[in-house]
């Protein structure tokens, strides 16, 4: 496992072109683009944790059904930092770092705390975000960086608390139907409190205010207190519905006085991505402790308030229930989907609305996924994609311009094979029958990334602009 993993992986800056098998529909124009961790090792210092690595962007350019790869590090001030010393200086998720020899990173004091934690890293690795014309790699921190689509160059940093006074952000925000983004952040000991923002971004600034940043018109929705001053809850995204934010404050929390030594730790689902761990016999040694259930709940956000003690409040054809409990709580139990799904994705054009359809990884006996798949949540039908030696990615669900069935279109994932002479690829499956209809080869050593999303071409400034 440690040439998926452990291994630095070279980036590749200049266009590659891909072999290209079978037929891709000629409506595919634009650009797949992913974020993971790419490096971990530099110079004799080592990252603890998988999570941990150098931002790696890569990218897939569909043109006229031929398709170029390129890669390339985001130039993060964490990046040049740790190349410039030539040894880890900044800390990570899961691996502590000393003091950065070109900046001090202890110079951030919270108040109200007797102590004083790092500041946060800018190896944005997690995901792509989009805010009006513009593109974000993004982290859990209040670091984003504007990176260009087209060359990956990486360009300007925004730090959200100088806009908003959070100290760390999802990377997962959801955009509404305007185009503006919304998405949620924790500021820590603000005001002598704990609590949780959501707050939105304008997709465009009034014309008089072009030049300026579309950040400087922020503005906070709501906030939640959190039940823990020096304990908030730990969270990698939260829902969205026509009508609703969801936010779910759960019992997996962050200590604040430990994220001096690091972000997160002791909990058994991130042990499993220790490089320590991913280095060994990887069957014996990462296992799930559970395997991932996906859920649905139902809330009966208004019910009868004479209804009987122990009575179901559900009346959608649900086998989830919502009980009435003696004090005039009400405890929720869910419908159990399906088991053995990751990394979940739907047609986010019904975002917030009755969906059918989820595309995911599919796992079994580790969180690594063997496989892909489609799940009909109203039929429990599902359909694979796999082949042996293959580890795809997050499977990305690409709509046919115009269409009108939920499922037209295609499914993107980039695939991984074992052994690294067998070259990676991406695929390309009909979203309808799960079918491969084409695959582009490329002769390169690709990481295992994390999230990202397709740019359709009309999405996009041109590459000069």
């Amino acid at each position: 496992m440690d040439t998926l993993y452990g291994k630095n992986k070279e980036e590749h800056p200049e266009p590659i072109k891909a072999e290209v098998q079978g037929h891709l529909p000629t409506w595919l124009q634009g650009i797949l683009l992913r974020n993971g961790p790419g490096m971990h090792t530099i110079g004799d210092s080592k990252y603890n944790h998988w999570f941990d690595g150098m931002a790696l962007l890569h990218s897939f350019t569909f043109k006229n059904g031929e398709v170029y790869y390129r890669s390339k590090y985001l130039r993060s001030d964490t990046y040049n930092c740790n190349i410039e010393a030539n040894r880890i200086v900044v800390s990570e998720f899961g691996t502590m770092a000393y003091p950065d020899p070109c900046k001090n990173i202890f110079a951030k004091a919270f108040s109200y705390l007797s102590h004083t934690i790092p500041e946060f890293t800018d190896n944005c690795l997690i995901n792509i975000m989009k805010t009006g014309d513009d593109f974000y790699a993004t982290g859990e921190t209040n670091f984003i960086r504007k990176i260009n689509p087209h060359t990956l160059e990486t360009l300007e940093k925004v730090d959200y608390n100088k806009y908003v006074a959070v100290n760390l952000a999802t990377s997962h925000p959801h955009y509404d139907s305007a185009g503006n983004v919304l998405n949620m952040g924790t500021s820590i000991v603000e005001k002598g409190r704990t609590k949780y923002l959501l707050f939105k971004i304008p997709s465009s600034v009034p014309e008089k205010e072009k030049k300026k940043s579309c950040f400087k018109h922020l503005e906070v929705v709501c906030s939640i207190p959190s039940r823990s001053l020096l304990h908030p809850s730990y969270y990698h995204s939260f829902g969205i519905t026509e009508n609703y934010i969801i936010f779910i404050e759960q019992p997996f929390r962050l200590d604040i006085v430990k994220m001096a030594t690091a972000y997160i730790r002791d909990n058994s689902l991130y042990d499993m991505f220790y490089l320590k761990n991913l280095d060994k016999d990887f069957e014996e040694n990462v296992k799930f402790t559970s395997i991932p259930t996906c859920k649905r709940f139902v809330v009966p956000l208004q019910y009868d308030k004479d209804a009987a003690v122990d009575s179901n409040l559900v009346t959608l054809p649900s086998t989830a229930t919502a009980v009435r409990e003696k004090d005039g709580s009400i405890y929720c139990q869910p419908e159990i989907l399906c088991e053995g799904i990751e990394l979940p994705r739907i047609n986010y054009d019904y975002n917030g609305k009755k969906y059918k359809y989820v595309y995911a990884t599919e796992v079994q006996w580790s969180p690594v996924p063997t496989k892909i798949a489609k799940f009909n949540t109203q039929t429990k039908e599902m359909l694979h994609w796999g082949q042996d030696d293959c580890w795809p990615s997050e499977p990305v669900f690409v709509p046919r311009p115009d269409a009108k069935e939920e499922d037209d279109g295609v499914v993107l994932t980039c695939v991984v094979k074992t052994d690294p002479k067998d070259p990676p690829f991406l695929l390309v499956l009909d979203a309808k029958t799960f079918t491969e209809l084409g695959r582009a080869t490329v002769n390169v050593e690709m990481h295992m990334d994390l999230h990202g999303m397709f740019i359709p071409q009309q999405a996009m400034k041109t590459e000069t602009e």
